[in-house]
């Protein structure tokens, strides 16, 4: 037995079996984990309740509301937020330890994330170091209400890591597919609300001239198969999010 960290550490899940052990094993130190269930049919309830955690089930309420609801059901004064197919590193969490035992901390900490895509570590794109807010004193930090691309919000001072966070997005098609078709949906729905309108061709020119700053002018070449791959499923949520803006305007007017 060791000293836990007095760290609550938020996550929301849905399906997430695959990764949430890895996940879970990887934030042991942790005094408190919250998950935020939203309707898993898999065993990841399961996993979660037989590794400790606190869980919740609950209705979606868009990745935003989500995470707001697990971070308010934290007890410890520092959080953070957590995805199930992310893991800390024993270096951050050593450095997350050290934080919260400091009395001249900042309020939040940026992390940078490595984020790997088929067994490869993408470092073009702007895929590195992909600095997030993830970590940060519960009484000044909270989610956004963004339904999609979501993030922390710190009111107070933001301090800059060099030790990251490991993220392992899914590599199967079947998946990305599927994501492309919700997050695109959300971006159309959202782009409408703000009075955003488009046409087909926009939405062609739009994925073309995605690709082309990925896969080119952000080096996705030198990130080998996987760059190209993601150069080409970037440019389709693209040509997604603007073919369905452009559907939605056709409908509407």
């Amino acid at each position: 037995m060791y000293m836990k960290t007095p760290i609550s550490i938020a996550i929301i899940t849905k399906n997430e079996e695959i990764n949430i052990l890895s996940c879970l094993k990887s934030i042991e130190f942790a005094d408190q984990v919250i998950i935020v269930d939203s309707g898993s049919t898999d065993n990841t309830i399961k996993i979660a309740t037989d590794f400790g955690c606190e869980v919740f089930i609950e209705n979606w309420k868009g990745f935003g509301a989500q995470k707001q609801s697990a971070i308010d059901k934290c007890r410890n004064s520092w959080v953070l937020v957590l995805d199930a197919d992310e893991r800390i590193p024993a270096e951050t969490a050593k450095k997350i330890a050290e934080i919260c035992y400091s009395e001249k901390s900042a309020d939040g900490y940026r992390f940078p994330r490595k984020n790997f895509f088929q067994g490869r570590w993408i470092r073009h794109m702007g895929w590195w170091p992909d600095k997030i807010v993830r970590l940060f004193k519960k009484d000044l930090g909270r989610m956004s209400d963004a339904e999609v691309h979501e993030e922390v919000l710190v009111n107070g001072r933001i301090e800059d890591l060099d030790c990251p966070i490991e993220h392992y997005t899914d590599g199967s098609f079947s998946k990305i597919f599927q994501k492309i078709d919700q997050y695109s949906s959300l971006g159309a729905d959202r782009a409408y609300r703000e009075g955003k309108r488009c046409s087909i061709w926009e939405a062609v020119l739009r994925a073309k001239f995605t690709f082309f700053q990925d896969y080119i002018l952000r080096l996705g070449i030198l990130d080998g198969r996987q760059g190209f791959t993601l150069s080409i499923t970037d440019a389709i949520n693209k040509f997604a999010k603007y073919a369905k803006l452009s559907q939605m305007s056709n409908e509407k007017n």
